[in-house]
C-alpha cells in the first residue's frame, strides 16, 4: 500500500513489479492485492498500463482499513461477542476489559492514515520518562 501511495500521479504498479521491489513471492502478493481489492482499497486494471492503484485518496485510507482487509477483524481474545458457547463466557472477568482495549487499538489504527505512514520522514516519538538515562552519584544513587 505504501508503494502504491508513493507512485507519481497515482500510477499503477503490477503485482510482479511490487513483488520484485520488496522480494515477496508474486503469488503471495497477488493474494494480498486481491484481498485489498475485495475491500475496495485498490483497483486492478488490465492492459499494457495495467496493474494496481489505490481506490481512494491516500489520506482516506487508514492503517485499520489495511490490517482488517488482510487479516480480518482485529482481536485481542479468542472469544467474540457471538461466542456464548464458551463455558466461561458468563463468568469471564477479563473479556470485557480486553474488548475495550481492542476497541482502543482499532481506534488508534483508524486515526493513522496511509498518508502518514507513507511520509518520507516520520516524526520521532517524544522520549518517555522511562527512556531518560539516569545519572548516578558516587554513592550509587540515581539523579
Amino acid at each position: 500500500m505504501k508503494h502504491l501511495a508513493t507512485r507519481p500521479d497515482g500510477a499503477s504498479a503490477s503485482a510482479r513489479e511490487i513483488a520484485e521491489q520488496y522480494d515477496i513471492p508474486v503469488e503471495l502478493l497477488a493474494k494480498v492485492l486481491q484481498q485489498l481489492a475485495r475491500h475496495n482499497l485498490v483497483t486492478s486494471h488490465q492492459g499494457t498500463r495495467g496493474g494496481y492503484r489505490l481506490a481512494r485518496p491516500v489520506p482516506a485510507i487508514s492503517v485499520a482499513d489495511i490490517i482488517q482487509a488482510i487479516d480480518g477483524p482485529l482481536t485481542v481474545t479468542a472469544c467474540s461477542t457471538e461466542d456464548e458457547n464458551c463455558g466461561q463466557f458468563a463468568k469471564c472477568s477479563v473479556r470485557d476489559p480486553l474488548w475495550k482495549i481492542k476497541d482502543r487499538i482499532v481506534s488508534a489504527l483508524a486515526t493513522c492514515s496511509l498518508q502518514e505512514i507513507s511520509a518520507d520522514l516520520m516524526e520521532p516519538a517524544p522520549p518517555s520518562a522511562s527512556s531518560t538515562p539516569l545519572a548516578f552519584t558516587r554513592s550509587g544513587r540515581a539523579t
